[in-house]
């Protein structure tokens, strides 16, 4: 999808830094790190995140747990579990499985999304035992998505239709290359680009567990379903958090949400995976996922537009004139992508093969 986003905002004429405005380029770029005013800000807003962030959390004890789902060691049946599991899966095609590897991967990158919060003075965690609501969260969130990458794993160890030692290189790799999604250490940004991204994610597990439904495993698409309902729940709170800084600090946030999406691409988290033998290896990964329809452009498009209205942006009235063209550029951003979205799809998906060591070097249509 990362494909689109770069051909289109080049047929507009659009850099990596700017974008086109009626005929003015315009830079939209928020402080970082942001000033002491802008911290007192998420400093004032502990009592609120207590009442209507945390409360997003699930207790341990009434989590599912990844044992919940896969086949029980301590059944008489264990083996007959896992012989029914790998014959469903027999028939999943190898491009499922890439893109369901990437997503896997993706989730097991945890360690690097959780210190990068962690870092950020506003959310007071910096030793992992912050007392604040915000460390609170931050830790139990992470906590939460951790099941995620821990039951792919494990459920994609059970099919032997993938080689894991390679994806345990790629996972290796990636928590060691670390992540820069160009978000730096401001929080507008990154509470932005976490909605977004946590929907993003809820929609490729959704439709990832869609798929396994038509390929006959239909206890696939119940883990699949279950990360999913797990991901909208983190999206809920992260768009709550997103929507009272549009209340407390709506230029400043609309300039951050400005920046996310005036970029020629949306960079995922897991961008800088690598297995130790493709160095475009999130590209392919990538390419083969919007192919099979488990996110794509209309998925990004739809996505934009949710949020225009979730937050309420195109009433917004209490803006700075930047605030203003920055809102300007959001609103009207999903109606102008959908007009190049038809051609750059036919370029993109003009296909050609790449070798996966992730399922034994097998050549797939990316």
């Amino acid at each position: 999808m990362d494909c689109f986003l770069r051909k289109i905002y080049r047929e507009q004429g659009t850099s990596k830094k700017q974008v086109i405005h009626r005929g003015n380029k315009l830079n939209f770029k928020v402080t970082n790190p942001i000033s002491p005013e802008k911290v007192e800000i998420f400093k004032s807003m502990e009592n609120w995140a207590s009442e209507n962030v945390l409360t997003l959390l699930k207790p341990v004890e009434k989590s599912w747990q990844p044992k919940d789902l896969l086949p029980d060691p301590t059944s008489e049946e264990f083996i007959e579990q896992i012989q029914e599991l790998r014959e469903r899966t027999q028939e999943i095609p190898d491009d499922y499985l890439v893109s369901l590897v990437g997503n896997m991967i993706t989730e097991e990158a945890l360690p690097t999304y959780q210190s990068h919060f962690s870092t950020m003075d506003v959310f007071g965690d910096s030793g992992c035992s912050g007392t604040s609501p915000w460390a609170i969260w931050i830790r139990g969130w992470s906590a939460e998505e951790n099941r995620h990458g821990d039951l792919l794993n494990k459920y994609l160890y059970l099919t032997g239709r993938v080689d894991m030692k390679q994806i345990e290189k790629t996972i290796h790799y990636l928590i060691g290359r670390g992540m820069d999604v160009g978000i730096g250490t401001n929080p507008y940004l990154l509470v932005i680009y976490t909605s977004i991204q946590e929907r993003a994610t809820a929609m490729a597990h959704g439709n990832t567990g869609n798929l396994a439904m038509r390929y006959g495993d239909k206890h696939l698409a119940k883990i699949c379903g279950t990360i999913s309902s797990d991901e909208k729940r983190h999206e809920a709170a992260y768009t709550k958090i997103a929507k009272k800084l549009f209340e407390l600090d709506p230029s400043e946030t609309m300039m951050a949400l400005a920046q996310i999406c005036s970029r020629e691409k949306l960079i995922f988290p897991s961008h800088l995976m690598y297995d130790g033998e493709d160095n475009d290896l999130f590209t392919s990964y990538s390419r083969v996922s919007t192919r099979i329809g488990v996110y794509t452009m209309a998925h990004y498009i739809e996505t934009l537009e949710h949020f225009v209205d979730e937050w309420n942006l195109e009433k917004l009235t209490t803006i700075s004139s930047e605030g203003r063209q920055a809102q300007d550029f959001v609103c009207g951003l999903a109606q102008r992508l959908r007009m190049f979205q038809e051609r750059a799809e036919e370029r993109i998906l003009a296909s050609h093969t790449n070798g996966f060591s992730w399922i034994f070097n097998k050549d797939i249509v990316v």
